[in-house]
């Protein structure tokens, strides 16, 4: 038996003919709390992201998980920022503005990109016999991350916000643009060879990119 959850939410039961039903129901009752909280996920993802609110408490992604946010405001304050301490991520502004608690965030994410993006590839290189001659982070709306034929690697600020094996294979799929860079069946095979399950961490990403916001 198999159960399924479409893009709204709903379940559907899959079961050879002739299956009693108190077999379904059992199955059911003893996946009911994976299927709510897919089917949640499943309608969430339809609605799209809510607007932030930039006060305590208002929940933020790093590295797959949730963080709620503590704001801290000094006015001697030089520099604003933001860093993840125990379970929350801590704010620290001189002005209670929501674009600098925002800008805050952002900076926090786009350094720890770089530094999440920069071990994974050291981590990684040991596979390829080319290197990369530049990494840069941006705020691109379209792409995780690209390769260009100069070996110039770019990433999504935003991939901070992904558990670290995603991260890692999407840096591995960048590197692999550096052997190949198109799409080929050669650019895949590689890929899979270092990344044997790299299609459930590519279906994180299509599955979660809707609340991957700041």
């Amino acid at each position: 038996m198999n159960i399924s959850i479409d893009l709204y939410g709903n379940v559907e039961v899959q079961a050879p003919k002739g299956t009693p039903d108190e077999h379904v129901l059992h199955l059911l009752e003893e996946k009911w709390d994976w299927i709510q909280q897919k089917s949640k996920e499943m309608k969430d993802r339809m609605l799209g992201p809510k607007a932030k609110v930039y006060e305590h408490g208002e929940k933020f992604l790093y590295l797959g998980n949730t963080y709620p946010i503590r704001i801290y405001q000094d006015s001697n304050i030089e520099q604003d920022r933001a860093a993840l301490e125990g379970d929350h991520l801590h704010i620290y502004v001189n002005d209670l503005e929501d674009e600098k608690i925002k800008q805050a965030l952002k900076r926090f994410y786009y350094q720890q990109c770089k530094a999440l993006v920069e071990k994974s590839i050291l981590s990684n290189q040991r596979n390829f016999k080319v290197k990369p001659r530049s990494i840069r982070i941006t705020d691109s709306k379209t792409t995780w991350g690209t390769c260009d034929s100069k070996l110039q690697l770019t990433f999504n600020w935003k991939l901070a916000m992904a558990p670290l094996e995603v991260i890692d294979y999407v840096v591995v799929h960048e590197m692999c643009h550096m052997i190949h860079l198109n799409h080929d069946r050669s650019f895949w095979r590689l890929v899979g060879k270092i990344i044997p399950d790299y299609k459930a961490r590519e279906h994180w990403l299509a599955l979660s990119n809707w609340k991957m916001t700041i």
